[in-house]
């Protein structure tokens, strides 16, 4: 579910709320793979099934930085704001990895609306995007993200 704002004033008045869920993602050994092609690390618990089974994960896991990249995809799913001319990524403040994701294991991100204040020409938001794993107490990743939106 995204949750729509029309304006990117709209925001102020949302601040504290929790904002909508993506889609799941099953994160297969393709993608942990062609991840560890983008960024040279091949490091045999990403990498090597026959390794990592008897490895500390009992199979291959996602890169931590792998997860993080996903929030990218899972943010517009999350919330959508409109009546913008454009809108940009300034970064992140704060990212943890609570817990590993094993391959194979669907995941997906929620957000809560924790900043919002105005600056030159726009308003910057900034949203806890937290990556769940289905079926795990603990999250994969939680990255506080900052968003500037600026109108049309």
């Amino acid at each position: 579910m995204t949750t729509v704002f029309k304006q990117p004033q709209e925001l102020f008045s949302a601040l504290g709320a929790e904002l909508g869920t993506s889609d799941w993602l099953e994160l297969d050994q393709q993608r942990i793979n062609l991840f560890a092609d983008a960024t040279g690390d091949h490091q045999w618990i990403h990498v090597d099934p026959e390794r990592a089974k008897d490895g500390p994960f009992g199979k291959c896991i996602a890169h931590g930085y792998l997860t993080l990249s996903l929030v990218n995809l899972f943010l517009p799913q999350i919330v959508d704001v409109q009546g913008i001319s454009m809108g940009v990524n300034v970064g992140c403040d704060r990212i943890r990895f609570p817990a590993p994701v094993p391959v194979g294991s669907r995941v997906r991100g929620s957000g809560e609306l924790i900043s919002v204040e105005e600056i030159k020409g726009g308003v910057q938001a900034v949203v806890r995007v937290t990556v769940e794993i289905e079926g795990n107490d603990r999250p994969a990743c939680v990255a506080d993200t900052i968003s500037r939106y600026f109108p049309a």
